[in-house]
């Protein structure tokens, strides 16, 4: 194992739990929040970052970089049949294109440390360097595969994250917010499975009206992918932050999960039984616990957060991510002004109008 482990290249590997702050920018938002989490001692499973520099060096070669240039000169993203077809060109570039061979068996060494038997299932997750930051929020427009298994379909894989930064939609994203095009670097996260009983989000806010006293938790059976698609309602839990204590819960009919199916190496989304379908996804004490994570972590980051959790079918309550709330946490308060009089009874009135602006 350590003659393995002597072959990653940490040039292009940064395991999470070794990862350390200067090594953030070469991680993009996804994986670095993994070893934030980490460094703070949240329960995330175990993986590794392909960094940024992987992908530099797919793009350098064989001629790529100048032949995605090529595809994008004269790009008008209001010509949205053009772009597609540019996309779909550039993502057929990315993907076809031979790996360069230090950076694919960085890749099979690392995989081969959290995998000795060539047979564990991970996540491979895209992380571009301009993705998770408060001001330009990529979440969601790269691409996720779920249940990979074996050296030769995570390096697959990996390609396929590094094409996805080339969907029309992300294309058009980044001329939009004046990002660049080949200057935003991609980082994919290799990361063990959770095999899921229930999963969801938690935001440590309430995003309905912002109050920051609440912690709210969307949750479902399965793997939150059944929740993101938005093919099944989640059950909902409100919880006051301080106390910590349920205060609302609605019960949703979740007619759908996904799961993993081990025979055929991949997801499935099928029926839930009868007798799940209308009962909590979450024990009240699940609720807590989760509550009680996604609160830790917004106190170490000092900024309310969106966290995605997973609870196993061992029971064991897993981080999946933690990105900044990106809406309430910057808008500026309202400082309130008092006034005497007329204008102070009118000031009142008003006040629970103005505060639904």
């Amino acid at each position: 194992m350590n003659a393995i482990a002597n072959m990653i290249d940490p040039h292009f590997i940064l395991p999470f739990h070794t990862a350390s702050e200067t090594d953030h920018p070469r991680m993009g938002g996804k994986c670095a929040s993994l070893s934030r989490m980490i460094a703070l001692g949240a329960p995330v499973p175990g993986g590794f970052a392909v960094a940024t520099d992987a992908y530099a060096a797919h793009l350098c070669a064989d001629g790529l970089e100048r032949a995605i240039c090529a595809e994008l000169d004269g790009l008008d993203t209001g010509d949205v049949a053009d772009t597609e077809a540019r996309a779909d060109r550039i993502r057929q570039l990315v993907t076809e294109r031979a790996m360069p061979a230090p950076v694919e068996a960085a890749i099979r060494a690392a995989y081969a440390v959290i995998a000795p038997g060539n047979d564990l299932p991970v996540a491979v997750r895209s992380s571009a360097t301009a993705e998770d930051l408060p001001d330009a929020s990529f979440a969601g427009q790269q691409d996720t595969f779920l249940w990979v298994i074996g050296a030769d379909e995570v390096v697959t894989h990996v390609r396929a994250c590094w094409a996805s930064l080339f969907t029309a939609r992300a294309i058009s994203y980044r001329a939009d917010q004046g990002l660049g095009q080949i200057e935003v670097l991609m980082s994919v996260a290799v990361q063990e499975m959770v095999d899921a009983r229930s999963s969801g989000v938690a935001m440590t806010l309430d995003p309905i009206n912002g109050d920051r006293t609440k912690i709210v938790i969307d949750a479902s059976w399965g793997l939150g992918e059944s929740l993101v698609s938005g093919e099944v309602t989640p059950d909902n839990f409100t919880v006051e932050k301080v106390l910590m204590q349920v205060q609302k819960r609605k019960i949703s009919d979740k007619h759908h999960e996904t799961v993993a199916d081990s025979a055929a190496r991949c997801t499935i989304s099928r029926p839930v039984d009868g007798d799940r379908r209308n009962i909590p996804s979450l024990t009240d004490e699940e609720v807590i616990a989760v509550a009680q994570l996604a609160r830790r972590l917004e106190k170490a980051t000092g900024t309310p957060q969106d966290v995605e959790w997973a609870i196993d079918r061992q029971g064991r309550l897993m981080a999946l991510q933690s990105r900044p709330e990106t809406v309430w946490s910057q808008k500026k308060p309202v400082i309130a002004t008092f006034h005497t009089g007329i204008e102070g009874v009118i000031g009142t009135l008003m006040a629970p109008i103005q505060n639904k602006i």
